[in-house]
């Protein structure tokens, strides 16, 4: 399986009034086409900034960031992107939202195949009826689901997820995770999700990247075995509490709180 998205060696700092602040140093990812990446790591340590790169919005120091064989150097239309708050226009209805990217980024869509592909995502996520709503006539949880089916509309190679479920509660988001795993089975993508909850992590991906403390480089992968179609029941077995141990204990090694 070749890799879709190879982050190489990459170096980066922001500057600040009292001199540079390296976020990223010596930073090595790779993730196969297909794959689904979740990143977790100390805050601050350069999580969004990683996603950024990924997506074009900003040039690595040094270093290199590749997407299917070429060298990342601007923006990229190929990388759909969702972050925690949905940014849903308020005058625009949620269809509107959703085919927003189809009026920025070329298409050979018609109008009314561009109302079809976004009522068949609104539908996918379970949202069929919703369309005419406006973002404040829906929970955050159905906003956050809109949003998705707007990063996913023009069919991207790449799925940013910038903690997209953080500001929910506990049992949207769950719901929100087996969302994500009908979504992906239907509409596929090479995914990473950059994440604070290991729980989610384990559910959603197949390998999970532990950065280290800033500046950050990769300290440690873990593979999430394929065990077929997940369910919540899979977050209590033997297998996922043990990833779990592992990952909180990197995650402490990491804050500086645990020895290697």
């Amino acid at each position: 399986m070749t890799n879709l998205i190879e982050i190489r060696d990459v170096r980066h700092s922001y500057q600040t009034q009292s001199g540079p602040l390296p976020v990223l140093d010596g930073l090595n990812v790779t993730v196969p086409t297909g794959g689904f990446c979740a990143v977790v790591g100390p805050s601050g340590c350069g999580k969004s900034t990683l996603t950024r790169l990924i997506a074009g919005l900003m040039k690595p120091d040094q270093g290199e960031v590749w997407l299917h064989g070429e060298r990342v150097t601007g923006p990229r239309n190929t990388v759909g992107m969702a972050f925690q708050n949905p940014v849903l226009l308020e005058w625009r209805t949620i269809l509107q939202n959703v085919v927003l990217p189809l009026e920025i980024v070329p298409t050979k869509l018609s109008r009314k195949q561009q109302e079809d592909r976004a009522r068949y995502l609104l539908a996918l996520v379970g949202l069929s009826g919703f369309e005419d709503k406006r973002p404040s006539e829906l929970s955050g949880g159905m906003r956050q689901r809109a949003s998705l089916c707007r990063a996913l509309v023009h069919q991207p190679e790449v799925l940013i997820l910038d903690e997209p479920f953080g500001a929910l509660d506990a049992f949207t988001r769950e719901d929100l995770w087996q969302t994500m795993h009908r979504v992906k089975e239907k509409e596929p993508f090479t995914g990473v999700l950059i994440t604070h909850d290991l729980r989610e992590s384990i559910f959603l991906a197949d390998q999970v990247i532990v950065l280290s403390g800033r500046p950050a480089r990769t300290q440690f992968v873990l593979d999430v075995p394929d065990t077929g179609p997940r369910d919540l029941d899979h977050l209590y077995t033997a297998q996922a509490a043990e990833m779990l141990h592992v990952l909180r204990h990197q995650i402490e090694i990491a804050q500086g709180r645990a020895a290697a």
